[in-house]
């Protein structure tokens, strides 16, 4: 039942996104998912993007998802965050030199500007994203 969520979850974003580019840009208010099929679009896409690394695996990632769902919501509008399964798509978490999960790519204009390796305070995370603001 999981697998079937996660098919329709992902068609609807897809859905979504094909909408926004016909009617202006889209701004989620709860993380997206990131494929390595679909990074490169996704970081042209949105201004400002943070990147949740992570692994099913990681307890650390999973204590970080409610924190990264609640700054999905209060920075919708502003900053797009998408999650991105390392361990389903080791492509791109190559590509970054990823080596500890859970790690942040803060990515502005489709460059990466910034890097949060671990499990931090919202706080913490919200000082970094003022930065690029």
């Amino acid at each position: 039942m999981d697998e079937l969520e996660r098919i329709r979850a992902r068609k609807m974003q897809e859905l979504m996104r094909r909408k926004s580019q016909a009617a202006g840009r889209y701004m989620p208010d709860s993380p997206i998912e990131v494929t390595d099929n679909d990074f490169e679009s996704l970081i042209q896409e949105y201004p400002l993007l943070v990147v949740d690394c992570w692994a099913t695996w990681c307890g650390p990632c999973r204590m970080l998802a409610p924190v990264i769902d609640d700054l999905a919501r209060d920075y919708a509008g502003r900053v797009v965050f998408g999650k991105l399964d390392v361990d389903e798509n080791p492509r791109t978490a190559m590509n970054f030199g990823i080596m500890s999960v859970p790690t942040l790519l803060v990515i502005k204009d489709g460059k990466l500007v910034g890097q949060i390796v671990g499990a931090v305070p919202r706080d913490y995370i919200e000082s970094k994203l003022r930065e690029h603001m």
